[in-house]
């Protein structure tokens, strides 16, 4: 749950946004007066019917769109732009097939503003570390082709993770696995945002997915938008134990918040799917 800081790590105050077609010039309003507040070190995953404005609100907080009306903060600082200080992970994998996996998660840090820090040597260390902490020890020189996909979504949250940021901003990432992978990166994905640790040592992170049951799995509180425009129905605190493993699938609690969430945006998941 979250906790009562005076200053939340991200805040959206009243958030909409407006895109215009370039050939029509229709205007569009995407997302309306999306109010949260996230804390620091909480995992808050977002769901929805498709188109009603969850990676919109992502790219917002990412500083890759700028709303049209309210404001966007981070530690009570108004985002203006992309920062170092935010990752964004999206469903694609993104690697450089290029590159080595080793090069893949340093890229950041040998060629951008994170790695400014540190030495040289202390970037290859954090390169190595974060290679092994998402379990790809022993395959530092092997190129994406010759990676499973789960294996280059690793590659890709390890390069993440090497950069720095004290938010993770999360669009989709194990939507292109196959179910079990998927499972198993879930449970991965907890262990590496930190969940035994303190919530002051973890990172704050934020989750956009279809997936109900996923989002009941890693959230601390889910967000439910519903749709035409975007706007927050609900916020579900997800009150069950951490850490978290699969035998939490089979607690009474965990069918009672996926039922929860299913019913408030089934009717326009419905219609979404009739629409396409």
């Amino acid at each position: 749950m979250a906790t009562t800081s005076s200053q939340p790590k991200l805040r959206l105050r009243d958030v909409s946004k407006h895109f215009i077609a370039p050939r029509t010039g229709m205007r569009t309003l995407a997302v309306a007066n999306v109010t949260l507040d996230i804390e620091s070190g909480e995992f808050v995953c977002v769901v929805g019917p498709s188109g009603c404005g969850k990676s919109t609100v992502l790219n917002l907080i990412a500083g890759l769109d700028t709303p049209t009306g309210g404001t966007v903060e981070k530690d009570g600082q108004k985002i203006t732009g992309p920062g170092a200080d935010r990752g964004v992970m999206f469903q694609d994998y993104a690697l450089m097939p290029w590159q080595s996996v080793a090069d893949n998660v340093g890229f950041g840090l040998r060629h951008g503003t994170p790695g400014k820090p540190y030495t040289p040597a202390q970037r290859e260390e954090r390169i190595r570390q974060h290679i092994e902490l998402v379990g790809l020890s022993g395959s530092e020189h092997k190129y994406p082709h010759q990676l499973s996909g789960g294996m280059r979504q690793r590659v890709a949250l390890a390069r993440l993770l090497a950069n720095g940021p004290d938010v993770l901003l999360l669009d989709e990432p194990l939507g292109a696995l196959d179910a079990q992978t998927r499972l198993i990166l879930q449970v991965e994905l907890l262990r590496i945002w930190g969940e035994t640790q303190p919530r002051e040592q973890r990172k704050t992170a934020v989750f956009i997915t279809h997936d109900i049951e996923e989002a009941v799995f890693l959230a601390d509180r889910v967000v439910v938008m519903s749709s035409h425009p975007g706007r927050v129905r609900e916020i579900l605190p997800i009150e069950l134990p951490r850490p978290r493993d699969e035998s939490i699938r089979g607690d009474a609690r965990f069918g009672h918040y996926v039922e929860a969430i299913w019913n408030l945006i089934r009717d326009e998941a419905r219609r979404a799917i009739a629409a396409a």
